[in-house]
Formats: C-alpha cells, sequence, structure tokens
C-alpha cells in the first residue's frame, strides 16, 4: 500500500495525478524511481504537463438521450483543429455527454463553484455535525470528507466515470490527453431535460 508521502513526491516528481500514483508505487513496490519509469511509458506524466498549454481548437458536441427527453450540449477544446477532427477526440466529447445527461452535474470544476453555494453547504454540515461529541479537527475532517462528497455529485470533472465507478472523468479527460498529444478542456455544457425548470 502506498503512503501519502510517496504518493504526492511522486506527483511532485511526475504531475502525474493521486490515483496514478497510487496505482504506479503499488505496481512497483513503492519505488519511486520505478514507478516514474512506470507512468512515463503510461504516457501519464507527459499528459499532466499538457494541461497547461491554451486549448482554443475543439468542437461542439450535442447529445439526445430517453427518446428526446433528456439532451445535452458540449464545448470541448484541444490545441489543434486536427486532434478536433479525430474520431477518438468525437468519442470523447460522446463521453462526456453521456455522463452529463446521466449525472447532471452542476459546474465541470470545483473552482467553478461560488463562495456562497460552497458556504452554504459547509453550514449544512456543520448543522448536521453540531451535537457530536468529537474534538475540533476530528469534525473538520469529517466535514472535508462530506464537501468531497459534494464535489463529486455536483463537479463533471470529480464525478465517477459512468463505464468504470474505480475511476473519475477527470482520470478518462487525462487518459486521452496521454493518447492524443495534446491538452483537452471541457469549456462549457449545458442539460436539457423535459420539464425541468
Amino acid at each position: 500500500m502506498a503512503n501519502m508521502e510517496l504518493i504526492k513526491e511522486l506527483r511532485e516528481k511526475t504531475g502525474a495525478g493521486v490515483s496514478y500514483c497510487k496505482e504506479a508505487l503499488e505496481n512497483c513496490d513503492n519505488d519511486i524511481e520505478k514507478a516514474i519509469e512506470y507512468l512515463r511509458k503510461k504516457g501519464l506524466a507527459q499528459a499532466e504537463k499538457k494541461i497547461g498549454k491554451e486549448a482554443r481548437q475543439g468542437i461542439i458536441h450535442s447529445y439526445i438521450h430517453l427518446g428526446g427527453k433528456i439532451g445535452v450540449m458540449l464545448e470541448l477544446n484541444c490545441e489543434t483543429d486536427f486532434v478536433a477532427r479525430t474520431e477518438d477526440f468525437k468519442k470523447l466529447a460522446n463521453e462526456l455527454c453521456l455522463q452529463i445527461a446521466f449525472d447532471s452535474p452542476k459546474y465541470i470544476s470545483r473552482e467553478e463553484i461560488p463562495e456562497d453555494i460552497l458556504n452554504k453547504e459547509k453550514d449544512i454540515i456543520k448543522e448536521q455535525l453540531k451535537d457530536m461529541d468529537k474534538p475540533p479537527q476530528v469534525i473538520e475532517k469529517i466535514i472535508e470528507g462530506k464537501m468531497e462528497d459534494f464535489y463529486k455529485k455536483v463537479c463533471l470533472i470529480d464525478l465517477p466515470y459512468i463505464r468504470d465507478d474505480k475511476i473519475k472523468v477527470d482520470d478518462i479527460i487525462k487518459n486521452y490527453i496521454a493518447k492524443l498529444g495534446e491538452n483537452i478542456v471541457v469549456r462549457r455544457f449545458v442539460r436539457f431535460e423535459v420539464g425541468e425548470k
């Protein structure tokens, strides 16, 4: 089992996501150098470095579900028009639309959530925990855990992937970044459901 210090060190050296670092360390008996090599072979370390690059090309993709009862429109961006036209890029756009149709997230990432919404959620959690006879640091940990659960319900990239709930949507996007060799960004999306206000 990989410990958090090793995961943190590997993240700093490669820029790969926590779940990938954990997987690499577990597969390499907690040997950092072997884990770096493992990630490089998988192309994930490079994928993370691509994330900062500007993504101005892309496509608008739409998806209609349940015989016209739910519709999703998504703007997915990449660095070049060449990648935007590939079948892999279109497949990712479709997978993301399917995820949005299924889970109805409100935001792309946690950075998008307005401060007042976050504060309101924390206040609700604190109210639920007010009768708990626990030390403040334990209460704080419980609040953190419940906020993580909140992000997994409202943020697209934090959602468990519909085809494999052991990984997040963010991991799927990073896999495509590694595969296509360009930064990929979900710019915006909208979800419609018949009868919904």
